[in-house]
């Protein structure tokens, strides 16, 4: 359910805007008489919180970004552990391996997402941050992760990266934890090409994404950039005005996307239900999924296999599972995990979540598909998924 499918006039217009009438200024900062005082990454940082609802929000350049600035802004640094879970894309993984601390993985459960009760066996007293990742739009049980984290004192940093516009307990995805992190790459829901934000519940942690996001810059209100004061060091992950312009727009269409979407994978759904070989995804009880993507298991992987011999046959394709599970299961991360405490144990980690993603296929939900493709697709994939033992 990609923003990029409604990609128009819009935007192009936001994006022209800043050469036409404010003389293509495409820095955040300084140039104030150049841009008329138009700031348009401060202006998408505004309305990205306001529209979450969080106090806090860090624009940056990608969403593997956002993980980083994140968890440097937490004081996450090397030997620490971090916890997050075996179903994920490789840069949940990376940026705590870039802060020198030390990824410790759980199984997953019947959401696709993080097993709290796993989670728990693997907390100890180098545990500073846990990551669940809201994969495919659906939220982790964020009521049990939270209760295990507050009861030892951990910070919360979730990777919302699937998962905006999505809701637990009433409350949008990224603004449950302490610290929430999204990507606005061009196939995530809203798109500013590549982008992403990190917001946070503590003014504290905002000033520290803040200055790490560039270079260390303090933002100090008293003097000019070239003069700013600065604590620590950071690097370059700003956003430019251009991807701001985009996700202004884009921000402003979310609900139509999400009202689509919804549609369409109900429509999609309550056909597939016909079948009774497959078991779809749980979704936790008091939350709101932002409609990615149609996620279902089988009995054994064989069947999955054969599921999955027929739809592309049909000329179908799947999303991330199992296309593109190299890049989403740490079963396959051997290169990254090598000289960590899963090195010697790395080939039987995680049998749980390999059993169930070796036995799972999802189907996109495109927010431009009609009634009438809804039904020619329904009818294909119903005949490709109708597969016996």
């Amino acid at each position: 359910m990609p923003g990029f499918e409604v990609v128009g006039k819009e935007e192009r217009d936001a994006l022209v805007e800043i050469f036409d009438n404010d003389n293509g200024i495409l820095f955040a900062h300084g140039f104030d008489a150049l841009r008329h005082n138009r700031f348009r990454v401060r202006e998408f940082e505004k309305a990205f919180a306001e529209r979450l609802g969080a106090p806090h929000a860090q624009a940056v350049c990608s969403g593997s970004a956002a993980l980083l600035v994140g968890l440097k802004a937490l004081g996450i640094g090397p030997g620490d552990e971090v916890i997050t879970q075996a179903h994920t894309f490789v840069a949940t993984v990376e940026a705590i391996l870039l802060c020198g601390a030390v990824p410790v993985i759980t199984e997953i459960d019947g959401t696709y997402n993080m097993d709290p009760e796993d989670l728990a066996k693997k907390i100890t007293a180098k545990t500073r941050a846990i990551i669940p990742v809201h994969m495919a739009g659906v939220a982790a049980r964020m009521d049990k992760i939270l209760s295990v984290a507050r009861s030892s004192g951990i910070a919360v940093l979730e990777d919302t990266a699937q998962g905006i516009g999505a809701k637990f307990g009433g409350k949008h995805l990224g603004t449950l934890g302490d610290v929430g992190t999204f990507s606005l790459d061009f196939g995530k829901t809203i798109t500013t090409g590549e982008g992403g934000m990190v917001l946070s519940n503590s003014k504290a942690v905002h000033f520290e994404a803040m200055a790490f996001h560039d270079h260390g810059h303090e933002y100090n209100p008293t003097v000019g950039r070239a003069d700013d004061t600065r604590h620590g060091w950071g690097f370059n992950f700003r956003m430019s005005e251009m991807n701001a312009a985009v996700g202004l727009v884009q921000l402003r269409k979310l609900d139509e996307l999400l009202r689509r979407a919804r549609k369409n994978k109900e429509s999609i759904k309550t056909r597939l239900k016909s079948l009774p070989q497959i078991t779809f995804r749980e979704i936790p009880e008091g939350s709101e999924e932002n409609y990615d993507s149609i996620i279902f298991s089988y009995a054994d992987r064989h069947l999955a296999e054969k599921a999955l011999l027929n739809l592309r046959a049909s000329g179908l394709g799947t999303k991330n599972i199992p296309d593109a599970l190299r890049w989403h299961f740490a079963g396959y991360w051997e290169h990254m995990l090598n000289g960590t405490p899963y090195e010697k144990t790395f080939e039987g980690a995680w049998p749980r979540s390999r059993d169930l993603l070796e036995r799972s296929v999802a189907l996109p939900v495109m927010v431009n598909w009609d009634d009438a493709f809804i039904e020619a697709y329904a009818e294909k994939a119903l005949a490709a998924l109708d597969v016996k033992g």
